[in-house]
């Protein structure tokens, strides 16, 4: 599931591939910008911003996408079989003499000027693996809307940008508070500590090929896909709910035990625990 860490990993083998060649081929497959050719322009560099990759091209360009639930890029040497999906699930080829970049399954592609990337991440928050991180900024502007549920105030890009569903729920473990918690109602020591933990994880992970929340690799996380299977703390059974503003309903876990505060019932009403 991408999240900052994967998009991060994402950039991170773009760059290395692409940063400072001349592409050879240019391909995007949709189609306000089929006709776009960006061959003999210089790749600049690939910078994540949250969830988000901006490809730079000589000439002022970049390349903004996302990967969402289902998108990658994946890298290929010259003359490998690409194999990432089928080819009507191609959204971008980007190719120097001696690598090939091809997007898979991509929401978001859209070619604009390196001047107008705001229009594209400028509404973003601090960016927990960015230069720009302001843990300050951040939990600003995760207490702005003291009412809402701590797990949808942390997938809110515009509050902090990289955390997803799986470090939404692992974090709020960590936190030990449910996901339904109002954010005002978590407690100050806790809530100045939610920033640094969020931080620490991410960064954990950015190299890693698998995530691990727990500090070791069996179980590598406390909570997230762990439903009915014993919490690794207490062993109390976890649970699992969907939890979402209602544009999207997102799979939510917890630990009964080891978590206080608001769970939903099987209605989906809510009701206070201990």
């Amino acid at each position: 599931m991408p999240e900052g860490d994967t998009v991060w990993q994402a950039a991170k083998r773009l760059h290395t591939a692409l940063a400072g060649n001349v592409l050879v081929l240019s391909d995007l497959r949709v189609p306000r910008y089929a006709t776009a050719d960006l061959t003999g322009r210089r790749v600049l560099d690939v910078t994540p911003r949250g969830k988000h990759l901006l490809t730079r091209i000589e000439g002022g360009l970049t390349l903004h996408s996302h990967l969402r639930m289902d998108g990658s890029w994946k890298v290929y040497e010259a003359g490998q079989r690409w194999g990432g999906g089928p080819a009507h699930q191609i959204r971008a080829v980007l190719g120097t003499d001696d690598r090939t970049a091809v997007g898979y399954r991509l929401p978001v592609l859209e070619l604009l000027r390196t001047t107008d990337e705001a229009r594209a991440v400028g509404h973003l928050g601090p960016d927990l693996l960015g230069p720009d991180w302001d843990p300050g900024k951040a939990l600003e502007n995760l207490l702005r809307d003291p009412e809402r549920p701590l797990g949808e105030a942390l997938l809110d890009q515009r509050n902090l940008a990289g955390i997803g569903n799986v470090y939404k729920s692992e974090l709020c473990f960590l936190l030990g508070v449910t996901p339904w918690l109002p954010v005002g109602a978590l407690p100050v020591d806790r809530a100045s500590q939610l920033p640094v933990i969020a931080k620490k994880l991410l960064e954990f992970n950015r190299d890693r090929p698998a995530r691990i929340t727990t500090g070791r690799r069996a179980p590598n996380l406390f909570v997230y896909g762990r439903a009915a299977r014993p919490c690794p703390r207490c062993g109390t059974p976890v649970r699992t709910a969907n939890q979402g503003d209602g544009s999207r309903e997102r799979p939510t876990y917890w630990c009964p035990r080891c978590q206080s505060g608001p769970t939903p019932r099987p209605t989906g009403e809510h009701a206070a625990t201990a």
